[in-house]
């Protein structure tokens, strides 16, 4: 299985702290923020990831993340020299697609939950697309999709409304089948002069291919994107693993427990982190 991770965009919304680094690369309480829409991936069982990111921050992510051997997996770039909206991230990665079906993730979403990450290895399906619906108090700031009668069909998705009709938002993370890359060269700039996602998502609803499970309660979502929102997730993730002692957004920890390195090599990889409290937690989660 493939996965790409959005990482680029000019994080305008946190500057001036992304006026020197990539948003993603922002610390979400005790790792970087691209840590946990990776961790989700592995969850999901990819073992190929591409990351598409701006000239300025292909570096620091090949410092970060190297080829991603020392989690059992393949990392490769790509460079995305102009952010002209999401699904311009699709297109950048066609040959690492090689047409087939894959996950895509934006790099500044969190998601946590129990056995959320595992079960989305259910939603891999040969055709069409796979999206998520999470509830929010506050439906202008998101895509939001609107339902038949309280079903789980959908009728339309739409960018930031504010006829407040529906509060079920779309999360930044899809499954595509091959044949987003032929519906992307149909997509035209918005207003905004971006081509939008929900467009996307559109067109599969319109061949009734696309579905979409909704999020339960005690599933969380943050869209990292925001001061506010950044500082709700780094406590979230301080809580949670303080209260119970379980990590949130560990690719490590995912990696070993789906079976794709061993115990020495996750010891190894806690070694490399040096004497920090990432690797204190991780050895605590750990049954050595």
């Amino acid at each position: 299985m493939k996965g790409i991770i959005l990482a680029g965009g000019n994080g305008t919304r946190l500057r001036p702290s992304t006026i020197v680094v990539g948003k993603q690369l922002l610390p979400v309480f005790d790792k970087p923020m691209i840590y946990y829409p990776l961790a989700t991936l592995i969850h999901a069982g990819v073992h190929e990831v591409l990351i598409v990111t701006t000239p300025l921050e292909l570096s620091n992510f090949k410092r970060l993340l190297s080829d991603g051997s020392e989690l059992g997996i393949s990392i490769s770039y790509m460079v995305q020299n102009k952010p002209d909206g999401i699904p311009q991230g699709i297109k950048l990665a066609t040959e690492f697609l090689n047409g087939e079906n894959f996950w895509f993730v934006l790099g500044d979403n969190l998601f946590h939950g129990p056995q959320f990450g595992s079960q989305l290895k259910n939603y891999s399906q040969p055709h069409g697309a796979q999206i998520f619906g999470y509830r929010v108090k506050d439906p202008s700031s998101y895509g939001i999709a609107y339902f038949k009668n309280n079903s789980d069909k959908i009728l339309k998705i739409v960018e930031k409304p504010v006829d407040g009709l529906s509060n079920w938002s779309i999360p930044g993370l899809y499954y595509f089948d091959s044949s987003a890359l032929l519906k992307f060269e149909s997509l035209v700039p918005s207003a905004r002069r971006e081509l939008e996602i929900v467009d996307l998502l559109n067109l599969y609803m319109r061949e009734e291919t696309l579905r979409i499970q909704k999020i339960s309660r005690g599933n969380t979502w943050f869209d990292l994107g925001t001061p506010e929102n950044l500082l709700a997730a780094a406590v979230f993730v301080e809580t949670i693993q303080a209260r119970q002692g379980l990590l949130v957004g560990s690719p490590e920890e995912a990696a070993y427990n789906a079976g794709i390195i061993s115990l020495e090599q996750l010891k190894a990889a806690v070694r490399n982190l040096g004497p920090c409290s990432y690797a204190n937690a991780l050895n605590l989660n750990i049954n050595w």
